[in-house]
């Protein structure tokens, strides 16, 4: 049964994210991707040896949602921490590449930018599979100088920004303790977004915050087992704790669950859009938190925005690695659907 969305609203919405000021504060790491093709079995070891034909280095992390921000026409205002090292170089070339500033990106002596690597095979004209990643984490430097130094750079961004997204990785640049500064600094009625992927019931007082169900299952300590029933309780326990308005649970192939104070009592349950044979998840839920943001500064409702939001999900999962969507993507999506709008 469609929801009481007209197409012609939602294609409306689309080009009204160009020019929105989204402050993006996390988390920001580096997303490389390695790729070559199969060339035998090592005679060293039973593993199979790579051709090296290239590499990308992409926005990962709050870099990616930033990223995406800026690909659907938004402003994004980065804050956040990169190393002095080549990869915390080629994550603000990368985001700077983008058209987006990298001011907010304070440089900690010493630091190595969070950076995963992922490593992918497969013949030259097939699509590549990934085989393995490995990661290279770093804790932020402690001391209050470097938490002042972003408290200053986040109240600074907010000046004059239409909403703000907080990507909290786990990584240390980001803390619930920033609600309560960046909501002061925010113009009034600019919405706070979250996605955390392992403290978020601390971050109190947000406007949205973007789960999947498994960092749903994490925060409420309630197996959800498939069920609505259970899923309804875990949202409501979640929300409840958050003192948090609208909560847009991602479910994979499921699509996506809206649980919102201004929707009806019963939960906004989104099929996935298009088909569930998907190319690479790899940064959807950035995606999904860019556009729920953008779309709630843009005075889109929250079911409005959770649309559009599962819409350019629906987009990214058939594009390779890190990837962004654009309004021009997102426009056509919505054009093709014919069970969610009405």
């Amino acid at each position: 049964m469609p929801f009481d969305v007209s197409r012609r609203r939602l294609q409306a919405l689309v080009p009204s994210l160009a020019g929105r000021r989204i402050v993006v504060a996390g988390d920001y790491v580096l997303d490389r991707f390695v790729y070559g093709h199969p060339k035998r079995i090592s005679r060293e070891a039973p593993v199979l040896i790579l051709r090296f034909r290239g590499e990308e280095r992409l926005p990962g992390g709050a870099g990616n949602t930033a990223a995406n921000v800026r690909a659907l026409g938004g402003i994004p205002l980065p804050v956040g921490v990169a190393g002095g090292d080549e990869d915390g170089r080629a994550l603000r070339e990368s985001l700077a590449a983008r058209g987006i500033a990298t001011d907010g990106l304070l440089e900690a002596p010493g630091y190595r930018t969070p950076t995963k690597t992922r490593i992918l095979a497969g013949a030259p004209h097939s699509i590549k599979q990934q085989i393995v990643r490995y990661d290279v984490e770093d804790a932020l430097p402690a001391g209050d100088g470097l938490a002042s130094a972003l408290a200053v750079s986040l109240r600074a961004a907010a000046s004059g920004a239409e909403g703000a997204v907080l990507s909290d990785y786990g990584y240390g640049a980001i803390s619930p303790s920033s609600v309560a500064g960046l909501r002061e600094a925010l113009p009034r009625g600019a919405r706070i977004s979250v996605d955390s992927r392992h403290r978020l019931p601390e971050f109190s007082g947000v406007d949205a915050a973007t789960p999947n169900e498994e960092e749903l299952e994490e925060c409420t300590g309630r197996p959800l087992d498939e069920s609505d029933e259970a899923l309804s309780e875990a949202a409501s326990a979640l929300r409840a704790r958050m003192r948090c308005p609208s909560l847009l649970v991602t479910r994979g192939s499921r699509g996506m669950a809206l649980f919102s104070d201004s929707a009806d009592a019963q939960p906004a349950l989104i099929p996935v859009h298009g088909g569930d044979q998907v190319a690479d998840v790899t940064g959807a839920g950035d995606t999904v938190l860019a556009t729920f943001a953008l779309a709630l500064a843009a005075d889109a409702t929250p079911l409005e925005a959770a649309l559009l939001a599962n819409f350019a999900g629906s987009v990214v999962v058939m594009k390779m690695g890190t990837a962004v969507v654009t309004p021009a993507e997102l426009s056509a999506a919505v054009e093709a659907d014919r069970t969610l709008l009405s």
